[in-house]
């Protein structure tokens, strides 16, 4: 594993990114030191300590007097939760759907196929709008809406790793000795493509995360007093010019936290995809 890490610098400063977030919003009611409802008119707008602003309220205040640090760790925790759970809907259906599809082939792949290719051809974060304006705002909702929204790209990459492997030696080997589609597709193909679609699953996060915040800016995320990053931009944007710390703290949170999953992401790339270790031992 240190021989790993040492080869994969990208995956440690990534873990270390993503872990810190998730510590962050795990604990949130245990760091943030207000909740994130909590008003208090006198104070609402006061500046970072940055900009001569007090250290009870080190990030400043919004419009309300909310204190700016304690959404922003509890936004961690909304954000994250709709990165992750949004992923697992969408590959549980995709994987679904293209291992499936890949190896019993014919019409029920075509079939298949030529769904995602439909949906594909739409941008996915205009079908979330839609599918939230059908359904209405909400944290689950939009978990939900995001993984129905993005499933194809999930299928595509399940079922090119499945054609891959659907005609190697333990799959033939497999069918030779009586086993049925169903047990070979678990036992035999998901277990062998599990590796690239761990770094497929990984790339995806970041851009659920920001879809997440561009439904919240248009108001068809998480609805307030509820805070997630896209909310608190969204609600911030009045302030852009006298206040800009509001825009930019959130969007800063965003960013990092995109950039560390996918930092994570090509780490386990390098490290599970064997073309990159052949080039790494070499």
């Amino acid at each position: 594993m240190r021989r790993a890490a040492r080869r994969s610098p990208q995956m440690i400063v990534g873990s270390v990114v993503v872990l810190a977030f998730v510590v962050v919003g795990v604990f949130a009611p245990l760091l943030a030191a207000y909740g994130y409802d909590d008003q208090d008119l006198g104070q609402a707008l006061r500046p970072p300590v940055w900009r001569g602003g007090e250290f009870s309220h080190p990030l400043g205040t919004d419009e309300f007097g909310r204190d700016t640090l304690s959404r922003l760790i509890y936004g961690a925790r909304v954000s994250l939760l709709v990165g992750f759970f949004s992923v697992v809907v969408a590959g549980l259906i995709g994987v679904s759907v293209g291992v499936l599809g890949g190896y019993r082939g014919g019409n029920l792949d075509s079939v298949f196929m030529t769904i995602a290719d439909v949906q594909y051809s739409f941008p996915y974060i205009l079908v979330a709008i839609i599918i939230t304006a059908f359904w209405g705002a909400g944290l689950v909702n939009v978990i939900v809406a995001l993984g129905l929204a993005s499933w194809m790209t999930f299928a595509r990459a399940a079922r090119g790793s499945t054609l891959s492997v659907r005609e190697g030696e333990y799959v033939l080997a497999a069918r030779a000795l009586g086993a049925g589609p169903g047990r070979i597709m678990l036992r035999h193909v998901l277990p062998n493509i599990v590796a690239p679609l761990i770094v497929f699953t990984t790339f995806q996060v970041p851009s659920r995360i920001l879809a997440e915040a561009t439904l919240s800016f248009v108001g068809l995320g998480i609805q307030p007093p509820m805070p997630s990053w896209g909310t608190m931009l969204a609600q911030s944007r009045g302030y852009l010019l006298a206040q800009p710390w509001l825009v930019a703290l959130p969007g800063l949170a965003l960013t990092v936290v995109a950039l560390g999953v996918n930092q994570l992401g090509d780490g386990l790339r390098d490290l599970l995809d064997p073309r990159m270790k052949e080039q790494g031992g070499s």
